[in-house]
């Protein structure tokens, strides 16, 4: 089921049923270029698209949308990011429990097939990540920490995700980066955008 909610004259927010469909109403948007659309914010289960009402108006974007066909690909391809990881976090060896897993295994795991950003949110420059293995799926903490440092890896639910910046956050941690999820001296502040590919590598401290 899709549902179009209005934002005013600048936007219009579609709810669908689940990320996937979500990614394949992105990507589709994305190929359309419809006139007037100047943005696209996907979710996990919605995709924001912003316009300019000079040119075009919510009713005529929801018709457009609406006429696309979503048997696509999901997310469009925007290149591959590798991050290295010390897989030192505090709750890897509940993960392994919760998983029945060696730690060992785990780590195997995150590292042995590319992610995909799906979407970003929660914080600048932090992306939700898809596509690992099954295996992989937990719930988040019971107890949410106040404060998780920067460049923290966690996985939640079907997703993994680094922190950009501390925080607080219920994501069960498995691991740091150095790398900078969000710089603003950089072009493109964000290191992952919906699209990316990441892949993880296992390094020491």
């Amino acid at each position: 089921m899709t549902r179009f909610l209005r934002c005013g004259r600048e936007a219009l927010l579609v709810e669908v049923d689940d990320l996937d469909a979500a990614l394949a109403l992105y990507a589709a948007l994305h190929a359309a270029t419809l006139p007037g659309v100047v943005d696209l914010v996907p979710a996990a289960r919605t995709v924001l698209i912003r316009l300019d009402p000079a040119v075009t108006s919510p009713a005529a974007v929801e018709k457009a949308t609406a006429g696309l066909r979503l048997d696509g690909p999901g997310v469009t391809d925007a290149g591959t990011v590798e991050i290295p990881v010390s897989y030192d976090g505090p709750d890897l060896a509940a993960v392994a429990e919760h998983t029945g897993l060696t730690t060992d295994e785990v780590i195997t795991l995150h590292t042995g097939s590319p992610w995909t950003v799906a979407f970003a949110g929660f914080a600048p420059g932090f992306g939700y990540l898809t596509g690992g293995d099954p295996r992989l799926d937990v719930p988040r903490r019971d107890s949410p920490r106040t404060r998780i440092p920067a460049g923290s890896v966690g996985l939640a639910g079907r997703f993994s995700g680094i922190y950009p910046n501390d925080s607080p956050g219920g994501w069960q941690l498995i691991g740091t980066t150095t790398a900078r999820m969000w710089d603003l001296g950089r072009p493109e502040p964000a290191l992952l955008v919906p699209g990316v590919k990441v892949i993880f590598k296992a390094v020491s401290r």
